[in-house]
């Protein structure tokens, strides 16, 4: 695993708003191809109660220069390494993390890890469009070719229709797509494999990858209990039904002795 230096935190953690005052801290990570931009409405809505964190993955906007992880093990190893110093900096500061689609099984491995580095894992997990992590998904689809791989965005939706027009913008996309893609279908986790943060399953009724007897499976990676939303919509619900997702958030900290006003 490569070593990076704390200069290196600045590309991995994006805070778009101010929140000096916030009771609680979520750290949002981004799907397969997504990048830490995807949470800015996420950040601007809950800000300044909520400090939120997103995460930026290499290989995508002013990182794609970078080479892109494949493995989901090493990515999480390596944003922890990064996050880990800008939780000691706040130590009194809770911390929720929330990941949509491949994000979300990133976001476990990291809780994984807070667990046994510090010995207290995030407040609570919220694992968004993901069927949990001892169901594999191996649809092989980092293999297709790139009509195959537009067709596949096409149907999880989530993508600009322009960006999937464009020569030019597709050939800077495809290769973190393609990683990402790779590094979910190589992924593997026992189905005994438990973190002990409370975990907050969010679903759409008609995810086309996730459905949800795969998604309330996550129960059995929790020994704190699940609580299980869905919404209406497919793989990015969350951009039909922002609010409802955001009060989820709001809702979920609030039982957790943290009420962030909308």
């Amino acid at each position: 695993m490569t070593t990076h230096t704390p200069s290196d935190t600045s590309l991995w953690l994006r805070r778009y708003h101010a929140a000096p005052r916030s009771r609680v801290r979520l750290v949002c990570f981004p799907h397969a191809g997504g990048s830490a931009s995807y949470y800015h409405p996420v950040s601007a809505a809950l800000s300044p109660a909520v400090e939120v964190t997103a995460v930026q993955y290499p290989g995508r906007q002013d990182r794609r220069t970078e080479p892109c992880v494949d493995d989901l093990g090493d990515l999480a190893a390596r944003v922890w390494e990064q996050l880990r110093p800008a939780l000691a900096a706040e130590p009194a500061l809770p911390t929720a993390l929330f990941g949509h689609s491949m994000g979300a099984v990133v976001s476990f491995e990291v809780a994984r890890l807070m667990e046994r580095d510090t010995g207290a894992g995030p407040l609570v997990l919220f694992a968004s469009g993901r069927r949990a992590p001892g169901i594999p998904q191996d649809d092989d689809i980092s293999s297709r070719d790139e009509a195959g791989v537009v067709r596949e965005m096409r149907a999880l939706g989530g993508t600009d229709s322009r960006v999937l027009s464009d020569p030019e913008l597709l050939e800077m996309v495809l290769p973190a797509l393609r990683s990402d893609y790779r590094a979910v279908e190589r992924y593997r986790c026992d189905t005994g494999t438990r973190i002990s943060a409370p975990v907050s399953v969010l679903v759409g009724d008609s995810d086309p990858r996730t459905t949800l007897e795969q998604a309330r499976a996550w129960d059995l990676h929790t020994s704190a209990g699940t609580a299980f939303h869905t919404y209406p919509g497919g793989h990015f619900y969350l951009e039909h039904n922002q609010t409802a997702v955001l009060d989820t958030i709001r809702d979920t900290l609030a039982a957790h002795g943290l009420p962030v006003a909308p």
